[in-house]
């Protein structure tokens, strides 16, 4: 969730807390929880695929003719990155986003295809707002898909534009912003990668509705304390309200997520533990816990039906921190990415750690940026917003 850094709208707090806030922290990788996942995987069709790592070698995958094609899950796995494209996820909307891709034709035209998908005018929210009908979670995730899809568009349209596109050689995205990855690295189209991300808002707004649930920033806290923080929490509340890290964002800012009873006796707990600060954040419910399990089954469906091909670059799974090839295994992970926490943290540093050399953030807000630069502050990383 990008909703964990001040320049997100839908942070409750101030430049000066945040900066305090993003102060130096120590830092403790976290391991990665994975039964669910592994789970929800042992029966995938015409293929083994195991986690932890090492993962199947090769894959069955059947496409819409019934030609039978052997895809390598593990293709991208000693992939070496130069340069990335990050695109950003849920809280980087901003009200004014997509005015600048009115320039480049091949921007606006992405914008008129969603109006035809979504049955509504998403360029007039994204300019004109108002704020809280832009940040809902049903219009906010088409609105970040397109502006960011559209921002690579802009990036076309420049002089040595191309060059760059065609330079990349790995792309990510937070949360939502997978889907984004996802298109540009032509996995499935834009209209596609749209319509799944139209139904993945409207899933995890209906189970929010459905659960009472919240989610806040823990600051200054590595991921050992943090979870100590939920520990200790969880032992004074219901089963139903416990909570848990949704989001492993990078050194000292993790969020949590769980029920609203879990979330308040854990903002009651975290001076105790020597957080700097909490921060609630104004989302619609428990994002990437058992509270969006509603969701799951609606996105296998839609997921089933869509056509998914194998990435042209690795693209960085949220839920592992690890690139996919086989389709059928990308289907499994999007949908169980909103119950799994995003390994954002591991997925920076495994980037830079391989050698990453440029980055560039595509779409609205600069988040991203500032979550590579707490990692290494000499990291090279360009925004292209739209």
């Amino acid at each position: 969730m990008q909703a964990l850094l001040h320049s997100s709208p839908l942070i409750r707090t101030s430049p000066s807390s945040f900066s305090a806030a993003m102060a130096s922290s120590s830092l403790t990788l976290p391991s990665l929880s994975l039964n669910n996942l592994s789970s929800s995987l042992s029966n995938a069709h015409s293929r083994t695929f195991n986690l932890p790592l090492p993962r199947s070698r090769v894959s069955m995958s059947v496409s819409a003719g019934s030609q039978v094609s052997v895809v390598n899950d593990a293709l991208f796995s000693d992939y070496k990155p130069s340069n990335a494209f990050l695109f950003p996820g849920q809280g980087a909307q901003a009200v004014g986003m997509g005015k600048e891709a009115q320039n480049v034709p091949a921007a606006a035209l992405l914008y008129k295809k969603a109006n035809d998908i979504l049955g509504y005018d998403l360029l007039d929210i994204c300019i004109n707002g108002p704020k809280d009908k832009l940040d809902s979670t049903v219009l906010s995730q088409p609105g970040i898909y397109v502006t960011s899809l559209a921002a690579v568009e802009l990036l076309r349209a420049r002089d040595g534009g191309q060059q760059i596109i065609d330079s990349v050689d790995v792309t990510c995205g937070l949360s939502l912003g997978e889907y984004t990855a996802l298109a540009f690295a032509g996995a499935f189209s834009f209209e596609d990668g749209l319509k799944l991300v139209k139904l993945r808002g409207e899933a995890m707004q209906d189970a929010s509705d459905a659960a009472k649930g919240a989610m806040v920033s823990v600051i200054g806290l590595d991921s050992e304390k943090v979870q100590q923080l939920c520990d200790a929490a969880n032992q004074e509340v219901a089963e139903a309200e416990k909570v848990q890290i949704a989001n492993y964002l990078c050194p000292g800012n993790y969020a949590v997520s769980g029920g609203l009873k879990g979330v308040e006796v854990l903002e009651s707990k975290a001076k105790s533990f020597k957080a700097r600060m909490t921060v609630r954040l104004a989302v619609a419910g428990a994002f990437h816990t058992r509270f969006m399990e509603p969701a799951v089954s609606r996105l296998e469906v839609a997921l089933a039906a869509t056509e998914i091909r194998k990435p042209r670059i690795p693209v960085i799974s949220n839920v592992d921190a690890q690139p996919h090839a086989d389709p059928d295994t990308i289907k499994k992970i999007l949908a169980r990415q909103v119950t799994s926490p995003v390994q954002w943290e591991t997925t920076v540093k495994t980037l830079l750690n391989k050698g990453l050399k440029k980055s560039y953030e595509l779409g609205p807000g600069k988040v991203i940026a500032g979550i590579i630069k707490r990692v290494d502050k000499g990291a090279d990383i360009e925004n292209i917003s739209a």
